[in-house]
Order: C-alpha cells, then sequence, then structure tokens
C-alpha cells in the first residue's frame, strides 16, 4: 500500500511534467495537499477493494491485470462523483486521466515485481519443524498454503515422535539439531511437538535461539501465518500469560465511544432507506416488518436483537431452531436480497446504541446453539467476554457458518480477535466489511 501510495504521487508529478512541458517542482504537486491526498487515497482504498494486495488471490500477473483495471475504473467513478460535489479538489482533465494510467503501468509493474522478489530463493524464510506428529504435518501444510512467504526445509524427528510426514522431508534429528539449522541456513524453528516432556531439546534449541534463529510454538506460529488461533493445541496458560487480551477500562471505553459515534451516525443514514424495506417486506409477505430474536451476549446475558424480517412468518414452527442453509426456502423474496446486502441487519444499530451489542466482535448465537457448542468445542464461552457484534473478524475472513465445524472455525478467529484486540484492527474490519457488503459475500 505504501509503495502504492508513492507511485501515485509520482504518477502526478510525471503528468504534471508532461501537460508543462517541462520539469516541475515536485512541491508543485505536494502543494495542493488536500487534492494530493484525494487522489492517493482513492486509489489506494480501490486497490484495496479489489484485493489487489491480496497475494493469495492476486498472484497470477494476468488477474492481476485485471483487478488493477478494474480499480482503475472503480477510482474513476468515485474520483468522478468527488469532484462533481467538491469543484475545487479537481485536476484538470489532462492531468486526472493521464495520472491515471501512468499509475496504472506503475501498480502492475511495482506488484509483478514484489511477486518475483518472493519467489527469489532465500527471500522467503527458511522454516525447520521440530517434531514429525500430527501437529508438525498440519504446521506443514500451512506453510504450503502461504504463497511463498515461508519455505519448508524440512522436519526434525526426536525419540518417541510419531513419524506422520514423508520420511523424504525427516532432514535430522534431536542429536544434531544445530547442524541441522546450519546446514538448511534456517531462519524460523517451530515447535510442533506432539509431547515435549522428557524429549524436548532444552539445550539445542536454547543455542539456536541465541544464534539469532527465531524459535517460536507451532500455535503461536499457526496465528502469524493465518489470522486465526490453533484451538486443539492451546492450554489455558497460553491465554493467561499471553500478550494481547488487555480487556482493561480504557479498551471498553474506547469501544463504547466508537460504538456509540458509529451507530448515531449509521441510525441517522438508514432513515432514508428503512421506509422503503419496510414496504417491500410488506409487499412481498405477511407478516412484521421486524424481527425479534434471543440472543447471548457478553457474560452470557440475553437479550433481545432487532432485524428487518427476512423469513416467513411461519419459518420455525415445523423445524424449531436451525441455521440458515444454502438456498434456505424459508427465506422471502425480499429477504434474500436484504441477507445478501446485509441490509437486514441495520436494525441491529439499535442493539449497539442501547449497549446490547458492540459495532465490532463475535457474532451472538441464539441460547439453543450456546448451550450445545459449549459442550463440544473447547474455549467457545471465552467469546463472551466481549459484546457481541453487527460484523467481525470471524464475519469478514470465513462464510456463513451452518455446522459445528463451521463454528469452530470462526471461533478461531473470533478467539484471534479477543486476543489482538485493537483500534487497528477495528480499521481493518471496517474495510473488509465494505468489501462483504459490496460484493455479497458470506450470507445466506
Amino acid at each position: 500500500m505504501f509503495g502504492d501510495a508513492l507511485f501515485a504521487v509520482l504518477a502526478l508529478y510525471v503528468a504534471f511534467c508532461f501537460r508543462c512541458g517541462t520539469l516541475a517542482h515536485l512541491h508543485e504537486v505536494l502543494g495542493q495537499e488536500g487534492k494530493s491526498f484525494i487522489f492517493v487515497g482513492v486509489l489506494v482504498f480501490s486497490s484495496y477493494l479489489l484485493e489487489i494486495y491480496d497475494k493469495e488471490k492476486s498472484s497470477a500477473k494476468k488477474v492481476m491485470l485485471l483487478k488493477i483495471c478494474a480499480a482503475l475504473a472503480v477510482s474513476v467513478s468515485m474520483l468522478s462523483a468527488l469532484y462533481f460535489m467538491m469543484p475545487d479538489v479537481m485536476f484538470g482533465r489532462g492531468v486526472f486521466l493521464l495520472s491515471l494510467c501512468v499509475f496504472g503501468v506503475l501498480q502492475f509493474l511495482w506488484h509483478s515485481g514484489l511477486g518475483v522478489y518472493s519467489r527469489i530463493p532465500g527471500m522467503a524464510k527458511r522454516v525447520l519443524i521440530l517434531g514429525t506428529g500430527p501437529l508438525a504435518k498440519h504446521i506443514g501444510e500451512v506453510i504450503a498454503s502461504t504463497n511463498h512467504r515461508h519455505v519448508l526445509s524440512g522436519y526434525v524427528r526426536l525419540a518417541n515422535e510419531p513419524a506422520d510426514v514423508p520420511v523424504s522431508a525427516i532432514v535430522g534429528d534431536g542429536d544434531g539439531l544445530a547442524e541441522t539449522i546450519k546446514e538448511k541456513r534456517v531462519q524460523k524453528l517451530v515447535v510442533s511437538l506432539s509431547e515435549r516432556r522428557g524429549i524436548f531439546p532444552v539445550r539445542d534449541v536454547l543455542d539456536c535461539k541465541f544464534s539469532g534463529v527465531e524459535v517460536i510454538d507451532a500455535p503461536s506460529f499457526y496465528e502469524e501465518v493465518t489470522g486465526k488461533l490453533l484451538i486443539e493445541n492451546i492450554n489455558p496458560s497460553s491465554f493467561i500469560f499471553c500478550q494481547g487480551l488487555k480487556l482493561n477500562a480504557s479498551l471498553r471505553v474506547y469501544k463504547r465511544a466508537f460504538d456509540i459515534f458509529f451507530s448515531v451516525i449509521g441510525l441517522f443514514l438508514a432513515l432514508a432507506v428503512m421506509p422503503l424495506i419496510a414496504l417491500m417486506i410488506k409487499i412481498d409477505s405477511p407478516g412484521p416488518v421486524f424481527f425479534g430474536q434471543i440472543r447471548v451476549g457478553a457474560r452470557e446475558r440475553r437479550f433481545i436483537l432487532y432485524k428487518f424480517r427476512t423469513m416467513r412468518q411461519d419459518a420455525e414452527d415445523r423445524v424449531g431452531a436451525v441455521w440458515a442453509r444454502k438456498d434456505d426456502p424459508r427465506i422471502t423474496r425480499i429477504g434474500r436480497l436484504l441477507r445478501k446486502t446485509r441490509l437486514d441487519e441495520i436494525p441491529q444499530l439499535y442493539n449497539v446504541f442501547r449497549g446490547d451489542m458492540s459495532f465490532i466482535g463475535p457474532r451472538p448465537e441464539r441460547p439453543e446453539f450456546t448451550e450445545k457448542l459449549k459442550e463440544v468445542i473447547p474455549y467457545y464461552s471465552e467469546r463472551h467476554c466481549l459484546k457481541p457484534g453487527i460484523t467481525g473478524w470471524a464475519q469478514v475472513r470465513y462464510p456463513y457458518g451452518a455446522s459445528i465445524e463451521d463454528t469452530l472455525e470462526k471461533l478461531r478467529y473470533d478467539l484471534f480477535y479477543i486476543k489482538n484486540v485493537s483500534i487497528f484492527l477495528d480499521l481493518l474490519i471496517i474495510l473488509e466489511t465494505i468489501k462483504v457488503v459490496i460484493f455479497g459475500k458470506g450470507g445466506r
């Protein structure tokens, strides 16, 4: 993003020079702070919206080129609308179009260069896994899916450790750990032992640590790479002594101020569309406009969550409480549209204003499901230490969940958010939520 911002400024400078027919002074471009800031901000935001910065989805050059073209089209639309409303911040037509073309070329070269750089041998971090059991195998699979940010150098097997990984990938044993690290030029050692007691090579690992090799345990590495927690291999002490989980008074004050500010603005803006949504619901099917449902909130207190009704009035008369599934026949025609665009969740802004919910946090679940999930999923109750949210890390990183397996996966993201909650992470979730709403991802 920082590189794109610099190239956006460079594109403006090139366009100015071309239009003036001579070299312009850089301060003449940057001196128009408002114009330049808006131009650069829109270009970077459009690139973010089209997922150009997600290297897992933009690794192929053809895909990247198509996304850059689409992002430029979005930028033209957004800037044209802004210039229409605020003519004072507009660049001349020649500078505007030329700078967009120059930026598109520079952005493609920049991102292509980054892709080549990441594939140069030695540029990705070389990782050695200490262990050969199921956990080590899982971490190896995670490394293989990180799009060249890490390269697996192999596995080190210790005594009594099961061999669930290919024999060809085992490059050493516990007695020669230091030599293996030196031979493979390892930069990171991931401790992934099924059982540490009695076999953990403390002295060798300490020597590696003091020689400059980064030593990290499997759950921490998994969290760093995936943005979620490896619940199955986390013990309570990991939560007790971790550096996150700073759920103090200042954090709660920030969250509440954030919630009041955004809920008031959201309700004010929603006043323009709520009557139209209510009319469409009444025309589409008989029943009330709003739908109230009991959900579990912070500290497992129950509250009534409000939504626009998207299902038939008798949706649960026969089947009771069940998760919505794909192409659910209980959902009305207008309800399908409202769910896809997330407009059905507008009334939850009232829940946020009241204090039942937060703008960002784990999604509130129904008590019928919560009691069952607490019995089968470890640490499920810990998600209730924060107020539930309209949107959250799990909502923008994982599609709609309709099973225990999906709930477990979303819990990984919820606990990651609780452990790492911050203003930066909240802003990132808001940006990701905008993408989800615009492209209609995940709704059922």
